[in-house]
């Protein structure tokens, strides 16, 4: 019963935070802390119990596992990930002993195992970041899940170690799932599109997935990833992570609010988390730096190094295996990590923006296959976002048109050009791809990006860089559409009501036909 109202505690403040434009699970962390404070003050328990474990934990799980429905797990095996994710271990594991030894006199040993959690990013804030901005699929969302996955295995690998216990040898099996995706689509094709599936969701996440991982001596968390991304190519895996959305969302509570709740620490803890949180930007730069050289973009570096500058919760599970009376403070290190880093990654595109003229100059002269520069050609019209109304545009208009289409998605690009449809990658809020692009012929734009930010920085660099023809873009809501107009747009369609009117004009014409 306490529990119960703990999440709806939990879950008011995370509203009161969500509207001053904070991440709600900002709001949650609070609302662990101000728990731990009252129950101190009136005497109550205040440890999370079981119920709240097993809900934080199936919020993990439920999360991994829609980000492995996103996920090519061909494309994690990438130079920069692989390179990015290992030389990040071992560099910044380097780089925090000494400062541990130097503040806080600790053991050598102990200092390795504390700069070693440190090194991790937060797989569960990064993922959630990113999919809350429909950023999973771009390229630097690609490289930062890709590193996380690094990282996760590596966290895996020091557990293991530090605990003096291996995997089951059945834990070989695991290299044999792949051999399972054949049963799994035809399974997810004959749940149909309600309860089986979702329920079928359930069954892979927590329990073949999740549990099953576990009795071979493996992560539940990695094994809730491996299934999902195991469902990645399946035509229907999007519709399988919508329907788990509001169940993941509801069991995330419980994991922010459990980091909050885990105690209120002394003044030492909080002299570390300070200190550690003011090495945060350390941490970014030298993500920054490493994804560079292994080629990217200073945008594409800069983004995947934002997502991931921030501590992980499996800094916490190292330290409940190895270092149990460093637990405290280490929570707190990642609550303050998840306050700077959340805020941050909101206005990532913005600040990208400010920064890049002093960023531009660390890239190198040859660039990622993934960021080559695009010509347009002889163009007249070109769609920026080939989701389904990108898509319908262009269809609409390629019997009497010479269209050009980009979009950030590289799974998306090869299904259009599978489809016979003119695409190439490209990240319309890149400002390098501004700088380079060359209009051509082009006399119209379409601007069909999910996120409002986005059409409206790219109708704002159509216009800086001379673009005077048409601009036409969509948008959900009427005070977006007055943005991406005062932005410099032509017009911007309102999606739902532009639907209504096209419903109603057929009724009308099969109601009325012409005379």
């Amino acid at each position: 019963m306490l529990e119960a109202v703990w999440i709806g505690f939990a879950f008011s403040i995370g509203l009161m935070v969500r509207l001053i434009g904070l991440p709600p699970l900002v709001g949650y962390l609070a609302a662990g802390f101000v728990i731990a404070s009252v129950s101190d003050q009136i005497g109550l328990p205040h440890e999370s119990g079981e119920i709240l474990d097993h809900v934080s934990h199936l919020g993990v799980l439920l999360l991994l596992f829609t980000v492995g429905l996103k996920l090519n797990v061909r494309a994690l095996i990438k130079s920069e990930v692989i390179g990015g994710g290992v030389f990040h271990f071992v560099i910044s594991s380097l780089i925090y002993i000494p400062v541990l030894l130097f503040f806080f006199s600790v053991p050598v040993y102990t200092a390795l195992l504390i700069a070693i959690a440190l090194s991790f990013s937060s797989t569960v804030l990064a993922a959630k970041v990113l999919e809350s901005k429909r950023e999973l699929r771009a390229f630097h969302g690609r490289v930062a899940i890709g590193i996380l996955v690094v990282q996760d295995l590596l966290a895996l690998l020091v557990m293991s170690v530090a605990s003096g216990t291996t995997p089951s040898v059945f834990a070989l099996g695991v290299f044999a799932l792949p051999l399972l995706r054949p049963l799994l689509f035809k399974l997810m094709d004959v749940s149909g599109h309600e309860e089986l599936l979702v329920l079928f969701g359930l069954l892979l996440a927590l329990v073949i997935g999740g549990y099953g991982f576990e009795l071979l001596g493996l992560s539940s968390e990695l094994g809730a990833l491996v299934f999902g991304a195991m469902l990645a190519k399946h035509p229907r895996a999007g519709e399988l992570s919508k329907s788990l959305w509001s169940i993941k969302e509801f069991f995330l509570v419980g994991f922010f609010l459990e980091i909050g709740i885990g105690g209120l620490p002394d003044a030492d803890a909080w002299r570390f988390a300070i200190v550690m949180t003011a090495m945060l930007p350390l941490k970014a730069a030298l993500f920054f730096l490493l994804l560079v050289a292994f080629k990217l973009r200073a945008r594409s570096a800069f983004l995947s190094g934002l997502s991931l500058t921030n501590y992980s919760e499996f800094g916490l599970i190292v330290a409940s295996v190895a270092l149990p009376l460093w637990l405290v403070p280490l929570a707190l290190t990642v609550a303050l990590s998840f306050v700077v880093s959340a805020p941050l990654n909101r206005i990532a595109h913005p600040l990208y923006e400010r920064l890049a003229k002093h960023l531009i100059p660390f890239e190198r002269n040859i660039r990622h296959p993934d960021e080559q520069p695009v010509s347009l050609g002889g163009a007249d019209v070109l769609i920026m976002g080939m989701g389904r109304t990108g898509t319908a545009a262009y269809d609409y208009l390629r019997d009497d048109s010479a269209i050009v289409a980009l979009d950030s998605d590289p799974a998306r690009v090869t299904h259009h050009r599978s489809e016979g449809r003119h695409i190439f990658f490209a990240d319309a809020e890149d400002q390098m791809f501004w700088e380079s692009l060359d209009f051509g012929a082009v006399r119209a734009v379409i601007l069909t990006l999910n996120e409002a930010e986005a059409k409206r920085i790219a109708t704002k660099k159509l216009r800086q860089a001379g673009f005077a023809g048409l601009i036409v873009s969509h948008s959900m809501h009427t005070d977006e559409a007055d943005e991406i107009i005062a932005a410099g747009a032509d017009e911007t369609y309102l999606t739902m009501s532009e639907a209504g009117v096209g419903i109603a004009e057929h009724v009308r014409q099969t109601i009325h036909p012409a005379a």
